[in-house]
């Protein structure tokens, strides 16, 4: 019997000792220093068939202007009223890091180049709220937001009623304005005119999906007072510090977007940038948040995001099975990349800006500026050299 437990302890240090090993192989790279590769070789992959996937984001360039301010105009223009609202940047060419492990196994245009990243932004906003449940400030993903917002936001019959969940998921059909966006006018209807878009039946929260940036920003609106300081703020102190990002990224609200918390006039910033705003990062700092979440919301030994918030950010939501708390999750419906894991997740913005998670092959892959509807192309060229 003393033997079997002799045996017993000795199996149990050698799996820890194991484990300790295997942590240790895992690459996070330190702030301002190069970022370790590996060939493709070291790490078991196919080095052509990896070369084929980048030449493909660097011949598929996003077709629209490089002016930004022009793609969006030219984008959004048969939303009604739409007019630029905050910054715009003029972006770079195509870009992209394949990080396998933590290391950099592959990497293409100018991975340091500050740009826009849209509809990218709305998977960072989801994370403060993650964050708030984290530290309690907010009880449950599933509470109203009336209960913590009593300002006139969420008053009404229809708006009381929408949780957290319902906004973080799209589906909370909010209606009102803010920041000069009426939330009929965003993406309205392909038929129809104002008349039945200001006079549409309001649909029960949770039971349709809309992308909506007005909706979002409301979002970031109420996360704001609820943290009682600015979203950029609390990005930087909570998340982006911690994993070494870098001081180049800024997150920008609508020229007109100020709230009052405490006294201090505080920006409110999008969760998008459809009129502007909205996060301007490089592509190693998306690289680096794409690897926290990889890791289940640690980077090195320290937690910095729990992993019960990160399993409920991609559980699909009931109106859209493709879609979690504002990721977008490869499982069989509209938006699925066939012969691809149902387990890959991503954020992705406007012209072709993409965080791509596949916890499988322990894999980050960020494209930038690569043509939107090319993405699953791209990322069946990248399987196909994990094989």
């Amino acid at each position: 019997m003393k033997k079997n437990v002799q045996i017993l302890l000795a199996t149990l240090f050698f799996l820890g000792a194991g484990a300790d090993v295997l942590y240790a192989q895992y690459y996070f790279p330190e702030r301002n220093v190069k970022w370790e590769e590996k060939t493709a070789k070291e790490v078991k992959v196919n080095d052509q068939k990896l070369n084929e996937a980048v030449d493909y984001a660097k011949n598929n360039e996003y077709s629209g202007d490089r002016d930004l301010r022009i793609a969006i105009v030219k984008g959004f223009a048969r939303e009604p009223f739409h007019q630029i609202l905050g910054p715009t940047k003029k972006r770079g060419g195509p870009a992209g890091m394949i990080i396998k492990n933590g290391y950099i196994i592959k990497q293409w245009g100018d991975t340091k180049r500050v740009d826009m990243t849209f509809s990218v932004t709305k998977s960072f906003l989801s994370t403060m709220a993650g964050l708030a449940v984290d530290h309690g400030l907010i009880h449950s993903a599933k509470d109203k937001v009336g209960d913590y917002i009593w300002d006139g936001t969420f008053d009404g019959a229809h708006n009381s009623k929408i949780t957290w969940a319902h906004l973080l998921q799209q589906n909370s059909d909010w209606s009102g304005e803010l920041w000069g966006g009426k939330d009929w006018a965003d993406r309205p209807p392909r038929e129809g005119g104002l008349d039945d878009w200001k006079n549409r039946k309001l649909h029960e929260p949770g039971t349709v999906m809309e992308y909506n940036d007005v909706r979002v920003n409301v979002l970031a609106y109420a996360l704001t007072h609820v943290w009682r300081k600015p979203m950029p703020a609390v990005l930087k102190q909570e998340l982006m510090d911690k994993i070494g990002a870098s001081t180049t990224w800024r997150w920008f609200g609508y020229d007109k977007a100020w709230t009052e918390v405490d006294g201090v006039q505080m920006k409110s910033v999008t969760g998008g940038g459809h009129s502007g705003a909205g996060l301007f990062i490089n592509t190693e700092d998306m690289a680096r948040f794409g690897l926290l979440f990889l890791n289940d919301g640690k980077w090195k030994s320290e937690r910095l995001l729990s992993e019960k918030w990160i399993k409920d950010a991609i559980t699909p939501s009931t109106p859209n099975v493709n879609y979690g708390y504002m990721w977008w999750l490869n499982k069989k419906g509209a938006r699925h990349w066939e012969g691809l894991s149902e387990n890959i997740y991503y954020a992705a913005g406007f012209g072709g800006n993409f965080v791509v998670v596949d916890k499988e092959h322990d894999l980050v892959v960020v494209t930038r500026w690569l043509e939107p509807n090319k993405i699953g192309d791209f990322m069946k060229k990248v399987n196909a050299a994990m094989k």
